[in-house]
């Protein structure tokens, strides 16, 4: 074997020592167990780091989606079936409940833009959004075949509303200006901007189609949301608190047509008897105080009160 496998040999290479078949089979074993020489290895790829999110759907449907490109819906959608397989109370199903509220968020902030006219802070009115966010995540019902944001979206108006209307004005503004009113602020912004300045009423009303006598109502509903106290000093007015430059209704005020009349009888009637009406209704003296001081009898001052009475009511123009 030795002279045939040189004689083969002979003209390539210098001979080399064929192994065994105990040598080969080791030599086969050392081979395939010797792993290759990488020529180069690849730069690692540099990793981003993933903002924190809500709770990650399951497998089977995570695997179809990009998550750096998932879709809103989508991702509530699966947010919702998830849900639906916990059991609620647990701290996976309110987990997975806090990820469909941050995920539908801007839906809130959607919302409550179109109040930006208001009087009330964003932030507040963001915050009353979110509570119908919430009830509306309660409340919906996937198997319906309707779209979150269709439902979810009343559900926040009416909430930011309600607020309006039962925490924020100070006086009752029928419903229909109240729905007038966002109509005229939003053109008022729009004037605005357009004629840099504050529109007119004939122009608010011409941009909305809508009488002007309306326009003049809905700006009086909208001062409803501000009141101002009465004890507040007012600056352009040295000081003083419009309480102070408020006029009041005077009690006797009623009475003084009366007074006038009675002094005129008055002056009618003579010294003696006028002394004696001045000392019992003035005075407030009794009949017999009155005798006393007088030096007549009581009987006497009480016929004379009774004439005094049936001369004055004779002469009062008010009686006829």
């Amino acid at each position: 074997m030795q002279t045939q496998g040189s004689a083969k040999d002979e003209g390539d290479a210098p001979a080399a020592p064929v192994p065994v078949p105990e040598q080969a089979a080791e030599a086969t074993a050392t081979t395939s167990a010797t792993p290759p020489i990488p020529t180069a290895a690849p730069a690692p790829a540099a990793s981003v780091p993933t903002p924190p999110g809500p709770a990650a759907p399951p497998p089977s449907e995570a695997s179809t989606m990009d998550p750096g490109r998932v879709d809103v819906r989508t991702l509530t959608r699966v947010l919702f079936e998830r849900m639906a397989e916990l059991t609620p109370g647990t701290p996976e199903h309110e987990h997975v409940r806090a990820a469909l509220i941050e995920v539908n968020l801007p839906l809130v902030r959607y919302a409550a833009a179109r109040f930006r006219g208001r009087s009330e802070p964003m932030e507040d009115v963001v915050q009353v959004g979110t509570i119908g966010l919430i009830n509306a995540i309660d409340r919906f019902d996937p198997t319906r075949g309707v779209q979150f944001p269709t439902y979810a979206l009343p559900t926040i108006l009416g909430e930011i509303k309600r607020y309006f209307r039962d925490n924020v004005r100070t006086m009752h503004v029928p419903r229909r200006l109240q729905e007038l009113w966002v109509q005229v602020s939003a053109a008022m912004e729009d004037l605005t901007v357009a004629h840099g300045r504050m529109p007119k009423i004939p122009e608010i009303a011409a941009n909305l189609r809508i009488p002007e006598e309306d326009v003049r109502a809905c700006l009086d509903a909208g001062r409803a949301y501000n009141a101002t106290s009465l004890e507040a000093t007012q600056e352009n007015d040295g000081g003083l608190a419009l309480l102070d430059r408020l006029g009041y209704e005077d009690s006797a005020l009623t009475h003084v047509e009366h007074r006038d009349m009675v002094r005129h009888l008055m002056v009618q009637l003579p010294d003696r008897e006028r002394q004696i009406v001045m000392l019992r209704f003035f005075g407030n003296l009794t009949q017999s105080q009155i005798s006393t001081e007088l030096g007549m009898s009581q009987m006497h001052v009480s016929r004379l009160l009774a004439r005094i009475f049936a001369r004055l009511r004779s002469g009062n123009t008010w009686d006829n």
